[in-house]
Formats: C-alpha cells, sequence, structure tokens
C-alpha cells in the first residue's frame, strides 16, 4: 500500500497551549510571541525560534508528537545523492523540502518537510518524482533544511567523485576539524560517504587499517570482512582527525586506545556508530561498529525461527521467574535475540531493567544502564543496586565472572525474569561453565528457563544459487536425502559473493523438572542431550542440515561455524 500522496493532514493542534501544558513556554513568553507572529505573519514556530524563546528541536519533537510524525535532526544528517537527484534544488527551496533518502528496492523517497500541511508541496514534488514512488515524511525546522540545501546541493557526495576531488585538487589537511555541518571540504565529505555506504550495504563494522603506503578500508558484511577500498595513506591523517572529532575522542592521543560514539541520520534513520581507535605499528587503527536498530532489533516473531521453535522459546518466556540464557561467540546474533525477546515482554505493566557494555539499541519504557571504564560499578554491584529498583524483568549484558553469576542466580531465586548471556559452544555446555563460575548443581536446578544457543551463517543469494550433485555418502552422512544440495555462484545482485543475508542456526533448551533432575544429579552431556532430544530439542548441527536441505545455504557455510566433521551432538 502507498505512502499518503501529500504529509499526513495535522489535527487541529494549538502549540501555543501546547507548549504552555508541558512547562517549555510561559505565559507572558506566549503573548509576546503571538503579538510579533501577527505583525510579521509566520508561523508561530519560526516566530518563537526566531526570538530564541524555543529551541528548534525542542519545537521539532513537539509539533512532530502532537501530529504522529516522526522528526529528524538536519544537524546531523548524512545525504543520499540518489535521493537529491530526484528533487531539484530549486523544488526543494521553493517549497522547503530536503530528500533524505531513496530505497530503489521499495521505490521510497524518504524527504523532509517544515510545513506538514503543504498540500502544494506535496502535489509538486508527486509531479516530479512520479505516482509509482512512494513518499515517506519526516519533520524538520525550515532554517535546519534550507541550511542543508546549500550545504549538500552542488557538492560532490559519491566516494569516487571525492577521491578525484582530493587527487586533483587542493586542501589542507587540518580541515577535516570542521564542523559536522561543514560539507565544504572533500575530507568531511568522504568520511560520510563511506559511512553512508556502508549502512547501505548492511555493514556491521567498518574497518580503517593503515599499512606502510596506503589506506586499506574494509568492511564486515554478512560476518564476514570484505575490502572495500584501498586508499593512499596521505588522506588517512585528515580522515582520523574527522573521525576522531565527530567520535568526541581527543585528537592528541595517539599512543592510547580510544572509545568514542557517532549518532547521524542516514537514509531517514538515526544510527549509531560504536567507534574504537588502537595504535598500530602504521598508525592508528580505526574500527566502527554499526548500531543500525532498524536492521538488527526485529520482532520475535520474526526472527526466522521454526514454528515449534518459536512456540518452545515463547513457553519459556511465559514463566515469570528464572534465569535465561543466550550462548554464541562475538558476532553470532545474541544482541539481537536478546533484543527481540526484550520487545516480545515490553508492556506498560512491566518494569524493564539492563546493564549493559555499552547500550547498543534503545527500547522505550525500558530503564538501561550502561556499564564501561568510566562506570564506577561492576556488573554485580549493579544488579544489587537494579534490585532496589522494583524491577520485573533484568537484563544483564554478560555473566563474566563468580560474582555476577552468583548475584544473576540470586535474583532469578527472588521472583524476577533474567536475560544475560555467557561465552560457549552449545546450550548444553553452559551447565558446565556456570560449574566453572561457581554456581552448584543445585542452585541451577529449577531457576534456569532455558539456554538458547546461537550461530550466523550466510543465507545463499536466490538469484543465483546452482543445484550441486552430492556424493551418496555425504548425503546419507548428513541426513539429506533426496534434497537439493545449492552450491553458491555470485551475481550482481549478492556483489559477486553467492551470499546474501543471513539465517540464525538455534538451539532452545527449555529446562522442566526432568531435566532439572539430571542437571542436580551432575548428569553428563550426553545423558542431557539424549533426553533433551526426545521433547524436541535440535542441535545446532541438525538445524544447519536442515537449512541446506531447504536450499537455504550450502554445505560449507554451515561447516564454517559448527563441526561437520565430527557431528557432535552436544
Amino acid at each position: 500500500m502507498n505512502a499518503p500522496l501529500a504529509p499526513p493532514v495535522a489535527p487541529f493542534v494549538r502549540l501555543g497551549d501546547r507548549l504552555l501544558a508541558l512547562g517549555i513556554l510561559t505565559k507572558d513568553q506566549l503573548d509576546i510571541a503571538l503579538v510579533e507572529q501577527k505583525a510579521t505573519g509566520k508561523l508561530l514556530g519560526e516566530v518563537l525560534a526566531t526570538m530564541g524563546m524555543v529551541p528548534d528541536e525542542v519545537l521539532r519533537e513537539v509539533v512532530a508528537n502532537a501530529l504522529g510524525q516522526q522528526a529528524v535532526s538536519m544537524a546531523k544528517v548524512v545525504a543520499d545523492p540518489v535521493a537529491m537527484a530526484k528533487v531539484p534544488k530549486q523544488l526543494a527551496v521553493r517549497h522547503t523540502v530536503f530528500p533524505l533518502s531513496y530505497s530503489a528496492e521499495t521505490q521510497t523517497l524518504t524527504l523532509a518537510c517544515a510545513r506538514p500541511n503543504d498540500i502544494v508541496a506535496a502535489d509538486q514534488v508527486r509531479a516530479q518524482v512520479g505516482a509509482e514512488t512512494v513518499i515517506e515524511w519526516r519533520l524538520a525546522s525550515g532554517p535546519e533544511i534550507l541550511s542543508a540545501i546549500e550545504q549538500f546541493y552542488g557538492r560532490e557526495l559519491q566516494i569516487d567523485g571525492i577521491l578525484h576531488e582530493l587527487e586533483t585538487g587542493r586542501f589542507d589537511a587540518t580541515a577535516g576539524s570542521q564542523r559536522m555541518d561543514d560539507y565544504k571540504h572533500p575530507v568531511v565529505r568522504l568520511v560520510d560517504a563511506f559511512l553512508r555506504d556502508a549502512v547501505a550495504r548492511g555493514t556491521s563494522d567498518i574497518h580503517f587499517e593503515p599499512e606502510g603506503q596506503f589506506l586499506r578500508v574494509r568492511y564486515r558484511i554478512d560476518g564476514m570482512l570484505r575490502q572495500i577500498r584501498v586508499l593512499h595513506s596521505k588522506h588517512w591523517q585528515a580522515m582520523l582527525v574527522r573521525l576522531k572529532i565527530v567520535s568526541d575522542m581527543n585528537i592528541a592521543e595517539t599512543r592510547e586506545a580510544q572509545d568514542g560514539r557517532i549518532v547521524l541520520d542516514i537514509s531517514g534513520r538515526t544510527v549509531d556508530f560504536r567507534a574504537a581507535a588502537q595504535p598500530t605499528v602504521h598508525g592508528e587503527n580505526f574500527v566502527l561498529r554499526v548500531l543500525d536498530a532498524k536492521q538488527s532489533v526485529v520482532e520475535l516473531d520474526k526472527l526466522d525461527m521454526p514454528p515449534e521453535r518459536l512456540a518452545t522459546l515463547k513457553a519459556m518466556l511465559a514463566r515469570p521467574e528464572g534465569i535465561m540464557l543466550v550462548t554464541g561467540p562475538t558476532g553470532s546474533g545474541k544482541t539481537t535475540t536478546l533484543y527481540s525477546i526484550l520487545g516480545h515482554l515490553n508492556q506498560p505493566d512491566v518494569n524493564i531493567m539492563t546493564l549493559e557494555d555499552p547500550v547498543e539499541y534503545q527500547l522505550p519504557m525500558a530503564r538501561q544502564t550502561a556499564l564501561g571504564a568510566t562506570a564506577k560499578m561492576t556488573f554485580a554491584e549493579g544488579i544489587r543496586s537494579l534490585m532496589r529498583q522494583d524491577p520485573d524483568i533484568i537484563l544483564v549484558g554478560e555473566i563474566r565472572d563468580g560474582e555476577t553469576a552468583e548475584m544473576a542466580f540470586r535474583a532469578a531465586m527472588t521472583g524476577h525474569q533474567v536475560f544475560s548471556t555467557l561465552h560457549t559452544n552449545s546450550a548444553v555446555r553452559s551447565i558446565a561453565r556456570l560449574t566453572d563460575l561457581g554456581v552448584t548443581p543445585a542452585v541451577m536446578a529449577g531457576n534456569i528457563i532455558g539456554i538458547v544457543a546461537q550461530r550466523l551463517i550466510r543465507r545463499l543469494c536466490m538469484q543465483c544459487r546452482e543445484p550441486f550433485e552430492l556424493a551418496p555418502a555425504e548425503r546419507e552422512k548428513f541426513g539429506l536425502g533426496q534434497a537439493t544440495v545449492y552450491k553458491a555462484k555470485g551475481c550482481k545482485a549478492c556483489e559477486m559473493q553467492g551470499y546474501k543475508g543471513r539465517v540464525a542456526l538455534m538451539e532452545v533448551l527449555r529446562f522442566d523438572a526432568t531435566l532439572d533432575e539430571l542437571v542436580a544429579a551432575k548428569a553428563g552431556i550426553r545423558d542431557i542431550v539424549q533426553y533433551a532430544k526426545t521433547q524436541g530439542f535440535v542441535t545446532l548441527t541438525a538445524d544447519g542440515l536442515r537449512r541446506v536441505a531447504a536450499g537455504l545455504t550450502t554445505l560449507e557455510e554451515v561447516g564454517r561455524v559448527v563441526d561437520l566433521a565430527s557431528m557432535l551432538d552436544a
């Protein structure tokens, strides 16, 4: 279904009354602004911003909330040249609109506008972009939109064009220290072009790696690192200064590791980047973790889990107290699963408290606390503090030591739902890991809701996958029967990788009375797995082979993350 032809028509909202009710404006200030509005004929919001009574960002949020729209800050926008090519500068200036992003896949153009009810502007934009294009609107302040038009239009915003500009023109290497809204210098645009390109390609990490004479730029896409560009080393110092400034790092410090954060509006949505600088023999290495909530936080029902496993997981979540663990290596999707679970449980009648290092995605209504090098408490101390905040659900970012494990189980034993992560190879082996941390089998029995182990594997590109003839002995060994097995080929749609997107392999081990008894009796791994299978438990290896039989991935890809050679069940 197409988006509305025009920005949503606003209900009758008296902005002044709303600001008074929120305590943002006094009655005297409103009276003065109304007199000025009558004299100038401007909108009340424009008058308030011009007179400095209410900041632009506050006005934007108040109006957006009243209209049920999304607001956007143009100061942190990274421009999309494809979107800008669809809306001429003259049209953008005339109607105070700015093209934020364009998705060729869905034919969706996202526009920032200052006047939500401007039907004329909507008609003019529709005539320009065509009836087949879906238009989505975001609310922004008029002055910010006009400023963005002047900054972005007429500037080179593509990586190749900016590099050509750097190679052929003159530039000052120190100019990377300009403000985020100053787009005159090519280095500023080059850094933003890399960030925009990475987000558009679904990158999870961006690596800027200096070598002797060149700078290597690599993206981690679908869990695999790909070399994207190689630049001359002379560009790196200016780029590094720019990255440090927008990450709020110390540009004078070059011999010590630093952490930072960048928040930008890319493709019409807010994207966080967690930044880390590390000194190396060739200069400072810079890595950005892309935290794109729209791409990473999904509903529980959309995790691509088999129906029976999803039903088991929901049954586990229905248990009112106890601890649930999600295990797997770095980059295996543990955070996505945990946030999906919290989103499923997030209701007005429950109090969700989290301890994270750091907070990756913000959840509405949840109280999230960031722990890190600057925080004056550990996970164990944080759990003690959270227990005094009347929580129903507690998320502990990671169980790293015995003290944290003890406090987490203590919270679970006192009537709370506790969620956390643990570094183990499988769901069943988490029991041995907890024993190593000092949790006794007697404490585990009755207090563990369940354990989820997971890995992420690449999904075959459906446009170019090729059937693969597997030897009969191999088919029998892997239990593939007569299923069609495919191999990766590569095409334009998947950037010649043969794979596009990822899917999770999951073990969901639900604890019941019998399993509690086995744990309390210190039963071995095989005994526990044997019983769990009678209750529908599926191992990571078996789940991976099911994905191969379904034509979603390859044996090679499953073998990359689980041990197919031994075919171990745990």
